[in-house]
């Protein structure tokens, strides 16, 4: 049970960083400020069918302001 308890608690730490992180340098922690993310299958798929999306924690905008907006 440490075990899984240290993994978690490594996991948590990582997670608070990268917020902390993006908090600082105004980006959105989901999509790291680029304001889209891109779906695993758009690798595979020719340019006309890609398959990016906006970010769903700062609705496409990439700024630390919406995605805090929008998770409180």
């Amino acid at each position: 049970m440490d075990f899984l308890r240290g993994i978690a608690d490594w996991k948590q730490t990582r997670v608070e960083k990268v917020r902390t992180d993006m908090e600082s340098l105004g980006r959105c922690p989901d999509c790291r400020g680029r304001g889209f993310t891109s779906s695993f299958t758009s690798v595979y798929l020719p340019p006309t069918y890609d398959a990016i999306f906006d970010c769903p924690g700062c609705n496409g905008s990439g700024q630390y302001e919406d995605w805090s907006g929008n998770n409180a």
